[in-house]
């Protein structure tokens, strides 16, 4: 797929005199992931479905294109492309695992023998054969997504909408589901994903987007928008307080604590700037007894970016406390 999986150009949506999406601007290259973050009610759900054909964007939407094919002119060439998780379950309880992947089957129009081929495979693929001839109503939460995301690839999409596909899962099911999702990426499926996990996106996408207000307040990868937040720092600790005056001398634009013997130095925590303090401490001939990196992570971006109380939605707010790791 040489053009992009996704492009919506000016995406808006309104109900009634609600602004759902306010114009928003979305790229998904092929074989990528793709992250939709925000609040309950920011959105994501209805952009999926726009996306995936399942709603109608607002009449004054730009260009939509998804699989290459134009929303509006070809909704059923993007259908055919395409595949849909739910946040609630399409799984049917009262027959098989097997059964639904036949009938998924033969929605699609597969040959019986095409069908069942198929669906070994898949079972196989979802650690499902054991479970294969079981009401699916006995099936833990994990394995009923597991069956669910099977069941939406029996078509052969090349591109997977996953509409917060481990709500409500434990962490071993999470991390089972985060794997299936590496496993499709490697073989090439694009997948555009919205989730509240924000350790998910973190994992997971190659670029996120977060949506507030019916807008998309930034976009970029993880360590990017983690950038974005101010009060990233290196904190330097002594125990001797020769060695820490010497230091505070050395380093200059460092914030001290004389009681802790502490220097806090503004960082983005990259190599680069590291290697500047340490080349500087070691030209003083300085060691610090401990050194801790404070940076940022996606809850900071997330809530700086969302928090409608304390700061527009597209400028972080200026009072996040970092997270500290310490090397």
């Amino acid at each position: 797929m040489t053009h992009p999986a996704i492009a919506a150009n000016g995406l808006r949506k309104s109900y009634g005199d609600k602004t759902v999406l306010d114009g928003i601007d979305l790229t998904v290259p092929a074989g990528t992931v793709f992250a939709l973050l925000g609040p309950n009610g920011a959105g994501k759900t209805t952009a999926v479905k726009i996306l995936s054909t399942l709603v109608s964007p607002g009449a004054d939407s730009g260009e939509i294109r998804v699989g290459g094919h134009h929303l509006a002119t070809d909704p059923q060439s993007v259908r055919a492309a395409i595949g849909v998780t739910g946040q609630f379950s399409a799984v049917d309880g009262l027959i098989t695992g097997e059964e639904n992947m036949l009938l998924m089957a033969d929605l699609h129009h597969l040959p019986k023998a095409e069908g069942r081929r198929v669906t070994a495979e898949l079972l196989e693929r979802f650690d499902l054969v054991d479970a294969a001839k079981k009401p699916a109503s006995t099936y833990s939460g994990g394995m009923k997504r597991r069956l669910d995301i099977a069941m939406t690839l029996v078509g052969g999409p090349r591109i997977i909408f996953l509409d917060e596909p481990t709500t409500g899962l434990d962490p071993r099911s999470r991390h089972t589901m985060w794997g299936i999702i590496r496993g499709l990426v490697a073989d090439g499926v694009t997948v555009f994903l919205t989730t509240q996990y924000l350790e998910e996106a973190d994992e997971l996408a190659d670029r996120i987007a977060v949506l507030n207000n019916g807008k998309i307040a930034a976009e970029g990868s993880a360590d990017e928008l983690k950038r974005i937040v101010p009060g990233g720092h290196v904190k330097l600790r002594f125990t001797d307080p020769h060695a820490y005056r010497s230091a505070a001398s050395a380093l200059t634009g460092a914030s001290p604590d004389e009681e802790a013997l502490s220097l806090r130095i503004p960082s983005d925590g990259s190599q680069r700037e590291l290697r500047s303090i340490l080349d500087r401490l070691d030209t003083a001939g300085i060691e610090a007894d401990e050194l801790t990196v404070h940076t940022p992570d996606l809850d900071d971006v997330f809530f700086a970016l969302t928090d409608s109380a304390t700061a527009p939605a597209s400028v972080p707010a200026q009072n996040n406390q970092p997270k500290e790791n310490a090397r």
